[in-house]
């Protein structure tokens, strides 16, 4: 799968690339399914709110056929590939859960100012790519963007080790402010098997979930290979230190898993 010229255009500008539909609802269903698996699990990569809902499960491509073929999907693997202009390596991978009812904040963040500061990485040459598992509605906690906000480097942020279960360096409310002054602030919605990619240093969050209604998103952080981290002081399943570049798989990989094992192309 390629961007077109127009695509990168966007991204280049707004700092988030969304593409509705690109999975099929046979495929989505297959890691839909896996993921409440995951979350039924004990495992210590599964991290859960204060009232016990899943938040996370890191690494799942390690332990779960499915999401191993996730995360060498060339759906998500080949466009972030062509933006970063070179081969890439999985920095990180969770299953963020919203629970309905129970789904609590993400706090205004950049992605890489976190990878930066505690892994090390030495550039912005990382992105996120997210596959929607359940519609993602105004309703159901979505995530919320600062378009442009990807311009201006790393700010200044706040280690904020209290509000939730994981840790983030957060942005003030009044950098906030001033960037959605400039930017605006928009919330990307969409049917499940919808897919976002979105620039390490674009500003986000994401509210609550008070609704009846789950909102799953799946995160590859894709790094280009040469820009791999250069501290180790988070666990090895939250960042991880395999910098081997990613061999994509067939296209057809979520459905050929009841055939067997898939090779590489």
């Amino acid at each position: 799968m390629k961007l077109t010229d127009a695509q990168i255009a966007e991204f280049d500008r707004e700092g988030y690339l969304f593409m509705p539909d690109l999975f099929t609802a046979e495929e989505v269903a297959v890691l839909r399914r896996e993921a409440d698996a995951i979350y039924a699990t004990e495992r210590e990569e599964v991290w859960r709110e204060a009232s016990g809902a899943p938040r996370t499960a890191f690494a799942a491509h390690t332990y779960n056929e499915a999401y191993g073929c996730l995360g060498r999907h060339p759906r998500l693997v080949e466009p972030v590939k062509q933006l970063l202009r070179g081969d890439v390596y999985m920095h990180q991978f969770k299953v963020n859960a919203k629970a309905a009812f129970d789904g609590e904040v993400w706090q205004w963040h950049q992605d890489y100012g976190t990878w930066q500061r505690d892994d090390g990485m030495p550039e912005p040459r990382a992105m996120n790519i997210a596959l929607f598992l359940d519609d993602v509605t105004a309703a159901n906690g979505p995530l919320l963007f600062i378009p442009r906000s990807h311009t201006a480097g790393v700010y200044q942020a706040g280690h904020d080790l209290e509000t939730t279960s994981y840790p983030l360096w957060t942005l003030d409310r009044e950098t906030v402010t001033k960037l959605a002054e400039d930017g605006g602030c928009i919330a990307p919605t969409g049917n499940a098997g919808s897919m976002l990619m979105f620039h390490g240093n674009l500003v986000h969050a994401s509210p609550p979930n008070i609704s009846p209604f789950p909102r799953t998103i799946v995160y590859l952080s894709l790094c280009e290979v040469s820009n791999h981290i250069t501290k180790f002081t988070r666990k090895e399943w939250i960042a991880h230190r395999n910098f081997d570049p990613i061999e994509s798989l067939p296209d057809t990989c979520l459905m050929d898993l009841a055939a067997g094992p898939v090779a590489a192309e």
